[in-house]
């Protein structure tokens, strides 16, 4: 990998891992449909103003069931999930608990195709479990009121990702780019019924609309950009090891900007849940030492 591909896996995981701040910040003054509501269309639109300077068509007529679909379960369902735990949980705990989305997609895919869970897959769930257990176990977060139910509810957010990977891999083949895009304008569309289940619960203000706008632009619109040219440059398996480094940033952003504690537990549950990720998805790193030598 480039030093410049190497930059950009980088910039992709610091700002996949201020989500979770942007989230902690917007959600308990806008609420979980507001913020989301703003997020997705903010990424539609900005997504709209690139596909017109490139000339990407979008092709609705054909893809829009695809779109929705996507829509629903890699955006709306997530994201509202997400930003209804972010009025309790911490940017830490939200970033490490996302981290379990390839195992919930490896299990996903195991069961959708009938297939019997290898060893290797096995010990990575029992070590991702094992991971959450200890990060939410000892961290303060979950001794507040209704943090139960909203580590639970990011848990289930994970795991939706994990069915919109499922059904990536035996979904007709879409343009990377204009699966972006049309999941975004099917997402913003998802989430309107949202607005009527929950309701802003105090005025906006600048800094909430500020991390709305991030969310949408920068979370979703220009990391999108970046992660499918990661894709077509390095291929898919060096791409995914922004899943490693996403907590990372989550927990160092937390810490920075909202006074977060990170505590031994915190690192320990955020190495094992990587380390689960890796055994379930069969993740090698994208170049060995011996390669390096004979460079």
């Amino acid at each position: 990998m480039s030093t410049a591909n190497l930059f950009r896996l980088i910039l992709l995981a610091a700002i996949w891992g201020g989500s979770f701040l942007f989230m902690r910040i917007a959600a308990p003054v806008l609420g979980p449909g507001v913020l989301i509501e703003y997020r997705v269309l903010f990424a539609a639109l900005f997504l709209a103003a690139i596909a017109l300077l490139l000339k990407k068509p979008l092709g609705w007529r054909e893809h829009w069931k695809h779109y929705l679909v996507l829509g629903i379960f890699n955006a709306a369902l997530p994201f509202l999930l997400f930003a209804w735990a972010a009025r309790t949980l911490s940017a830490s705990v939200l970033s490490v608990l996302n981290a379990t989305a390839p195992m919930w997609g490896a299990l996903i895919g195991a069961v959708w195709q009938r297939q019997m869970i290898s060893g290797r897959v096995l010990a990575g769930l029992v070590l991702g479990t094992a991971g959450v257990a200890l990060l939410v176990g000892f961290d303060h977060v979950s001794s507040r009121d209704g943090a139960g139910l909203a580590i639970a509810a990011a848990l289930f957010a994970a795991f939706n990702y994990g069915i919109a990977s499922t059904y990536a891999k035996a979904a007709p083949s879409v343009e990377p780019f204009a699966n972006a895009h049309g999941s975004m304008w099917a997402a913003t569309l998802l989430t309107l019924p949202s607005l009527l289940v929950f309701p802003a619960p105090a005025p906006a203000t600048p800094g909430a609309l500020a991390a709305a706008l991030a969310l949408g632009v920068l979370c979703s619109g220009v990391a999108y950009l970046l992660y499918y040219g990661l894709i077509r440059d390095v291929g898919a398996t060096s791409a995914l090891t922004v899943t490693f480094l996403n907590p990372l940033f989550g927990i160092l952003w937390g810490a920075l900007f909202l006074h977060e504690v990170v505590g031994w537990y915190t690192i320990a549950g955020a190495a094992i849940v990587i380390a689960g990720t890796a055994l379930v998805t069969g993740y090698r790193p994208p170049f060995s030492l011996r390669k390096a030598k004979a460079a």
